[in-house]
């Protein structure tokens, strides 16, 4: 069927890129209004707007309220929902209320999305389908004597996960034997609370691996291609901080390698859709199994600068019936892309969240940027949702145009209001080892002396301009000229330059 109209089940930026897709190929947008933000931008851009302004109920958020996100696409005779990525976009309900009510769900089957998001189901489909898994549990671990027995066999350090986890939440990892009944308390607790799920299974751990994910497009006639690998091993927490397309770490035998078991997990749950198959890869350039993402990913747009497929548009022609356009020696990588995540959050406080407006939001503009956002000036970060600002991307015809164009693009990007992560984008780019694409997933606890760049002179540089404002005001009380020199006033950046 050719789908018209989709309501889109989300919101910020990513509800921005999908509507700006759908525009392009003829679609009405729908967009959902919440009282949290009345005036946010990605209301602006949509074609129609749904209003759910009049509730503010954080027992059941907005965009978490199936039924009532499902009765007014119905309302509003949408042909089909995209849930982009976050709040329901990998709930297995959501899929199927959609496809019982006859709306195109634009994603996978509710069946792919439950068997590949239960990570136990997922690594019973690993282990048969010959994909490389690290050693542990065959399924999850009913109490904390069979954790211990199982670690004790595969010995520590080992890790325990959330069966129904994702995020980087409901994980511990277990150094010895005697923290096991405590871990095993801390992480089922954690687990049930945010999955609604204690359930957890064991692995062995892998100190200071590289963190490697594959995307993936299959159609709905069973044939499923990947479009490389993304490096997402700059993290903190299990949280990533930036990515980049392709990999220092892979050549081309080990992306073949994996982009093939990527594809063969796709193919043992009848995958189509957009997806991504996440892997460790191990100082040997061995390789593990970890995860399938069954969604667009925040990081997609570096996949789409290196291939010049847009994901979000195959995700609709799939969902359409269409076949893919291609096949996998079409896909070709054009050079370098490297996303930087730009967060509203106060590096220098332990990447605190940090809320407020933003008065003013800039950055340069050419041909190797990108930036995806769902801000603008007088945008309010507020705390009911993710923290992120912008998503800068840059492409370069190798690794080192990328990181010329980031340095050029992080250092004109200027935000006024919220503390931001642009500090911490700088600082990275200022690693030697980063530059040089040797890193892993150890890098920001073992790599960054400051998470943050420091200017030499940055503190004298505050003091300077602070006694200048002050001492502006007094000119303005006065309307006395400030710094004179020859009849002519001095700028205040001229001075400094003297003064330094």
């Amino acid at each position: 069927m050719k789908i018209k109209s989709l309501l889109i089940a989300n919101r910020g930026e990513i509800a921005i890129r999908i509507i700006r897709t759908a525009r392009k190929m003829g679609i009405k947008s729908y967009v959902i209004k919440t009282a949290k933000e009345p005036n946010a931008w990605y209301l602006e851009e949509a074609d129609e707007v749904i209003d759910f302004s009049e509730s503010f109920d954080d027992n059941t958020p907005e965009f978490l309220d199936i039924e009532r996100i499902i009765s007014n696409a119905k309302k509003n005779k949408v042909d089909a929902i995209h849930p982009g990525y976050g709040f329901l976009a990998e709930n297995p309900d959501f899929a199927r209320r959609c496809e019982e009510e006859k709306i195109v769900f634009i994603g996978p089957s509710h069946d792919a999305i439950y068997r590949m998001g239960h990570k136990t189901i997922a690594k019973e489909l690993a282990r048969a389908n010959k994909v490389p898994l690290l050693g542990g549990s065959e399924g999850t671990v009913s109490d904390a004597e069979e954790a211990r027995k199982v670690a004790n066999k595969i010995g520590y350090p080992v890790i325990l996960k959330a069966a129904a986890g994702g995020g980087g939440r409901g994980m511990r990892v277990i150094e010895k034997e005697k923290d096991v009944e405590r871990m095993f308390t801390l992480c089922t607790n954690e687990a049930a609370k945010a999955f609604n799920n204690p359930d957890v299974f064991i692995e062995r751990f892998v100190r200071e691996p590289r963190h490697i994910e594959f995307q993936i497009l299959g159609d709905k006639h069973g044939n499923v291609v990947h479009l490389g690998e993304r490096e997402c091993s700059v993290q903190r927490k299990h949280q990533k901080l930036l990515e980049e397309s392709p990999s220092p770490a892979l050549d081309d035998a080990l992306r073949k390698e994996m982009g093939e078991a990527a594809i063969n997990i796709a193919k043992s749950v009848n995958y189509y859709s957009a997806g991504t198959v996440e892997f460790l890869l191990d100082k040997d350039n061995s390789f593990s199994f970890m995860e399938m993402n069954t969604r667009i990913q925040v990081e997609h747009p570096v996949t789409e600068m290196v291939t010049g497929i847009d994901l979000i548009e195959q995700m609709i022609l799939i969902a359409e019936g269409k076949k893919l356009p291609f096949t996998q020696k079409d896909i070709k990588l054009n050079g370098w892309a490297i996303e930087w995540r730009i967060n509203a959050e106060d590096v220098q406080s332990g990447f605190s969240p940090s809320l407020g407006t933003i008065e003013k939001i800039s950055w340069p503009e050419n041909e190797h940027i990108r930036v995806d956002t769902g801000v603008r000036d007088g945008s309010v970060i507020t705390p009911y949702y993710d923290s992120m600002i912008a998503k800068l991307i840059v492409h370069g015809e190798n690794r080192e145009k990328a990181l010329q164009q980031s340095s050029l693009a992080i250092r004109k990007f200027w935000i006024k209001g919220p503390k931001t992560t642009l500090a911490f984008c700088r600082a990275v780019l200022q690693n030697r080892n980063f530059r040089k694409g040797k890193f892993n997933t150890s890098f920001l606890s073992k790599e960054l002396k400051l998470n943050y760049h420091h200017e030499p002179d940055e503190e004298l540089l505050a003091a300077f301009f602070a006694t200048y404002d002050f001492a502006r005001g007094i000119q303005e009380t006065e309307d006395k000229p400030l710094y004179v020199e020859k009849g002519k006033e001095i700028a205040p950046w001229v001075l400094n330059k003297r003064l330094r």
